[in-house]
Order: structure tokens, then C-alpha cells, then sequence
């Protein structure tokens, strides 16, 4: 479990393709300090197990559903990646419950710069709009953000005026923009996205009580 707040911004040392699946190592003397073999790493929001630790870097296994799932899959070496370790249970719960299981890669559609913060815009796959709220919270490549404004309809990006589906925007303060990937993010870039857990248990709940109610 995570809360969706970077702790640093690892490098990615390499890449290896295995049969289906991938090794993916990364530099990480922050996370890494006091990591074991076993434990588990957020990278870009999904969840990892380190299977090794060397010099300040960890690797980790890759398999097929991460790859389908993930950006993890297209990381190139000297990329930027945003970390964050496990959460204890004596942590504050700085951002939200963030299970680091990547619901889908979505694309940034556009971004606004303002003149503290930047507004960006993204796409939102149609399973999954009804997981999104205004005020809500979503994970953006791991990081925790409040949703600032959703489009159900078919958004339009500024520069392109084919419709991309339904959208949802959120506002990067400076410490985001400073401490994690998102501030260099540009329209066309994929990203992953986890939506509020606790709205699927909800749904799951309601739609078994609707059951019961009718048998």
C-alpha cells in the first residue's frame, strides 16, 4: 500500500527483455538505503518486489499484465521514474489509499501553464470515468492529485479537434512539478493511471446489496 507521494526520482540503469516479461533496474540511493530483497517499490505507480539490491540500485521482475498495463515497458535508460516506498503504519497518510495495481496507460491530452501551477488535461478511458470525481483523488504515474474538473463527453485537445473520449484535469502545484515526472510531461505522453480503490468497493457493494435485494 502507498499514499502517493514521491519520495524521489529514480533513474532507470536498463531495461532486459526475458521471454514475456522484463528485468527493470533502477538507481535509487534514496528508496534503496534501508530496502531488502522482498520488499515492495511503487515505480510510476506500480507496485514492484525488489529482487535485488547493488550499489544504490534495485531490480525488479516485470511480468506480462505489468507490461500490457504499465508505461514500465517503454522506459528507456537515463529516464526518470517516480519512486516511493511501502507505507508503514505509523506513516502519515499524506495523499490517499494507493494500491500500486495500474487500472490503464492514458494519454496527456494538454497542459496550461499558469503562473504557479499548470493545469493538464488527460484522457479517461470510459470503464473507468465513473471512478472519477470532481475533488477526487486519482494516482498520476504514482502520484497522488485531486481531480479538478472531469469531462463525461468527448474532450477535445486545443491543438487537435478529433474527439479523445471522456477527460479529467489536474492542477500540479510547484513542489509536484519540482519532485516528480509529471512536470515534464507533454501532451501525447502516456501515463498510468490507478483510480480511488475505495469507489470500486463501493460500486462492488452497492451492486450486491441490489442483488440481495432482488432475489
Amino acid at each position: 500500500m502507498f499514499t502517493g507521494i514521491v519520495e524521489e526520482l529514480g533513474r532507470v540503469v536498463r531495461l532486459d527483455a526475458v521471454g514475456d516479461s522484463a528485468r527493470l533496474t533502477v538507481a535509487a540511493p534514496v528508496v534503496t538505503r534501508d530496502a531488502r530483497a522482498g520488499d515492495s517499490i511503487a515505480v510510476n505507480g506500480c507496485c514492484l518486489t525488489v529482487a535485488e539490491l547493488h550499489d544504490g540500485a534495485f531490480t525488479a521482475d516485470l511480468m506480462a499484465e505489468t507490461l500490457t498495463r504499465t508505461n514500465l515497458g517503454a522506459v528507456a535508460p537515463g529516464e526518470r521514474v517516480n519512486l516511493e516506498r511501502a507505507l508503514r503504519l505509523a506513516d502519515r497518510l499524506g495523499g490517499h489509499v494507493v494500491q500500486g495495481h495500474v487500472d490503464a496507460t492514458v494519454c496527456v491530452i494538454d497542459r496550461h501553464h499558469g503562473e504557479h501551477w499548470d493545469l493538464v488535461r488527460l484522457a479517461l478511458p470510459r470503464n473507468l470515468a465513473r471512478y472519477v470525481a470532481v475533488k477526487g483523488s486519482i494516482a498520476v504515474d504514482g502520484v497522488s492529485l485531486t481531480v479538478v474538473d472531469v469531462d463525461d463527453g468527448d474532450a477535445r485537445s486545443s491543438d487537435n479537434p478529433a474527439p479523445v473520449g471522456p477527460a479529467f484535469s489536474v492542477g500540479l502545484i510547484p513542489e509536484t512539478l519540482r519532485r516528480t515526472t509529471l512536470g515534464a510531461r507533454a501532451a501525447g505522453d502516456r501515463v498510468n493511471l490507478e483510480v480511488d480503490v475505495m469507489s470500486k468497493y463501493v460500486e462492488r457493494l452497492l451492486g450486491a446489496t441490489s442483488d440481495e435485494g432482488a432475489a
